[in-house]
C-alpha cells in the first residue's frame, strides 16, 4: 500500500472508476497487450484482483467516498489508503490518510484540495436529486450527455474536459480529480463492429476504446506535477454466467474488480 498519509498535501489525487469493468476482462486484455496505455502505469504484474464493497454503482461509490475502496481478494484485515476518523477502526494504519470529515471529498477539501467531479453514468448526471447526491460533494461537477453511456466518444470527451478543468486550477493549489468512466457500462455494443447486443466481447472492446484516452489523461496530468492515483472498477457485470445477467447481484463477475494504486511522476511518460 502507498503511504497516503505522506503523499496527501504534496501530491494531487486522482480517482478513476472504470464503471462496471470486470476483473477477468481487464486482466485478459492486460495480458494480451490490448490496453498498453493502462499497462504503462499499472504496477508490475498488472491489475490486482479485489472485491468491491458494492454490487452496483451507487453502493460502491458511497463506500469509496467513505474511504472503503475495493478490498484485496485474500483474508485480511487489510489497511486502507484513505479513512474517515471513527473509533475502533481496525484498518487504519500509519500509512492511511485519515480525515475528520463526513466523506473523502470533504476531507481532501479540508486539506486544501480543489475537488472536481467529471461524471459518467446516471448517478453522476446532475439531472435528479439522486443524480446530484455524489456530484454535490465536489467544488465543481460536470456532466452532459456526451459524457454518458450512450455516446460512443464518451471517454474522449471526459478526458478533454478533465484536463481543461485541472488546467484552470492554479498550480499552487492541490487538486482532487474524480472521473467516472462510462464507456464500459452498458450499452457497449457499438464498440464492437456488427454487434447486435452487449457481450463480454463488446465489454472488452469498450475498454480498448477507453485505453488511449486514459493514456492522454495520465500524460496530461503528469505535466502538472506528481499524483497519487487510484484506478479501479466499482463493480463488474454478468453476461449470462450461471444464468445471471447484469449487476446488483452476488456473483464473482460482479464482485471481482480490477484495482491499481500508483504515483504518476512528472516526466515519466
Amino acid at each position: 500500500m502507498l503511504d497516503a498519509r505522506r503523499l496527501v498535501g504534496t501530491h494531487d489525487v486522482l480517482l478513476v472508476t472504470l464503471d462496471t469493468l470486470r476483473y477477468d476482462v481487464a486482466a485478459e486484455l492486460y495480458a494480451a497487450g490490448r490496453t498498453p496505455h493502462l499497462a504503462a502505469v499499472l504496477p508490475a504484474g498488472g491489475w490486482e484482483r479485489r472485491h468491491s464493497p458494492g454490487s452496483f454503482t451507487y453502493a460502491a461509490h458511497a463506500a469509496f467516498f467513505a474511504g472503503f475502496l475495493p478490498t484485496p481478494a485474500a483474508p485480511g484485515p487489510h489497511p486502507r489508503l484513505f479513512a474517515l476518523r471513527f473509533p475502533g477502526s481496525e484498518t487504519t494504519t500509519d500509512h492511511t490518510a485519515v480525515f475528520d470529515a463526513p466523506d473523502l471529498v470533504a476531507g481532501l477539501r479540508g486539506a486544501g484540495y480543489h475537488t472536481i467531479c467529471v461524471g459518467g453514468v446516471g448517478f453522476f448526471n446532475n439531472l435528479t436529486p439522486l443524480g446530484r447526491a455524489f456530484p454535490g460533494l465536489f467544488d465543481e461537477s460536470h456532466w452532459a450527455p456526451d459524457l454518458g453511456v450512450t455516446d460512443p466518444r464518451s471517454t474522449e470527451n471526459q478526458v478533454n474536459l478533465a484536463l481543461a478543468r485541472v488546467a484552470a486550477v492554479d498550480t499552487g493549489r492541490r487538486v482532487f480529480l474524480f472521473v467516472n468512466v462510462s464507456a464500459v457500462h452498458q450499452p457497449n455494443r457499438f464498440y464492437l463492429p456488427g454487434a447486435a447486443a452487449d457481450s463480454v466481447a463488446s465489454h472488452a472492446a469498450a475498454l480498448e476504446y477507453a485505453d488511449p484516452h486514459l493514456g492522454r489523461l495520465f500524460a496530461g496530468l503528469r505535466r502538472r506535477g506528481p499524483w497519487l492515483a487510484v484506478v479501479c472498477s466499482d463493480h463488474g457485470t454478468a453476461y449470462g454466467e450461471d444464468g445471471y445477467a447484469g449487476h446488483r447481484l452476488a456473483h464473482p463477475t460482479v464482485w471481482d474488480v480490477p484495482y491499481a494504486e500508483f504515483v504518476l511522476t512528472p516526466g515519466a511518460e
